[in-house]
């Protein structure tokens, strides 16, 4: 099985490869999202430590049951070979109706085959009204017209 674009990718084929993994993540559906990653696939996501495809679809079933109303933007930083590095932002509200806008960077590696192997994450957030929330497309893929992070002023 491969996922194109494959490595060594170039600014064009790593924007397409940041975009389709966007548009994985704001379907929530922990079974879309690993696909994209290798069985023995290590992640840090803030201060957890993952390996494989049970413990990253464990914690992605409970990061969307927790982050409601999730919708995420991601734009390409750099890329050289087999590496991409991403800038993303994503909004979501808590249990309690409570707004959030999640910073972060993430590094990853691919195997040869296009699927992730290695993926670390570095996230903040910062509480947001909701009158302050920038990000209102319909839950789903964001819109092909709708605005990026640089566009938006994050």
């Amino acid at each position: 099985m491969t996922r194109p674009p494959l490595p060594p990718f170039t600014v064009e084929t790593a924007t397409q490869k940041v975009r389709m993994a966007e548009n994985a993540w704001n379907s929530r559906d922990p079974e879309v999202v690993t696909g994209a990653y290798t069985e023995d696939s290590q992640w840090r996501n803030r201060s957890d430590f993952l390996q494989g495809y049970d413990q990253i679809r464990a914690f992605l079933t409970g990061k969307w049951q927790r982050e409601r109303q999730y919708r995420l933007i991601k734009e390409l930083w750099a890329c050289a070979g087999n590496r991409i590095a991403v800038r993303f932002a994503y909004e979501w509200s808590d249990g309690a109706g409570m707004w959030y806008r999640s910073y972060g960077n993430e590094n990853w590696e691919f195997a040869v085959d296009g699927r992730m192997a290695r993926r670390i994450a570095s996230i903040n957030d910062l509480p947001i009204s909701a009158s302050d929330r920038l990000f209102h497309w319909p839950q789903g893929p964001r819109p092909e017209d709708h605005p990026g992070l640089n566009d938006l002023g994050l």
